[in-house]
């Protein structure tokens, strides 16, 4: 194959690369790449401050849960533990709310990626509102 031609391909291919990622598509070179969270369900939801007071334990249902996800209350971290790829667990107690109301949750992913190609990887899933009575 003529020089010219093996330029003129792997161009190509470079348009072709640069347009899938810029669709959303899956990129080659993001092997490392954590999907973002994705957050369907809180357990249980509403809760009583009487159950926070003794410790509420939450379940956070949802998607793409990794072994350093944690949960976000109201953009604070909490320490958070990693059931599966699908669930992760956290202790609410007074500090966390102490009266009657709502929090916002959210689950974090930290990227996972050795270098910048142009993957996302991890960040923040949708906020679910969590209530306490």
């Amino acid at each position: 194959m003529p020089r010219n031609q093996i330029q003129k391909s792997l161009f190509a291919l470079l348009l072709g690369i640069m347009f899938l990622v810029g669709c959303a598509a899956l990129n080659p070179f993001c092997g490392s790449a954590r999907p973002k969270p994705g957050l369907t369900s809180l357990e249980p939801n509403p809760a009583s401050l009487a159950q926070v007071e003794q410790g509420l334990l939450l379940t956070v249902n949802g998607s793409h849960f990794y072994s350093n996800s944690y949960l976000l209350w109201n953009g604070a971290a909490l320490p958070t533990t990693v059931v599966s790829s699908t669930q992760l667990q956290a202790t609410i107690t007074t500090t966390q709310i102490s009266f009657p109301g709502t929090a916002q949750i959210v689950v974090h992913t930290p990227a996972n990626l050795s270098g910048d190609l142009g993957c996302d990887s991890g960040g923040n899933s949708a906020a679910l509102t969590f209530t306490v009575t």
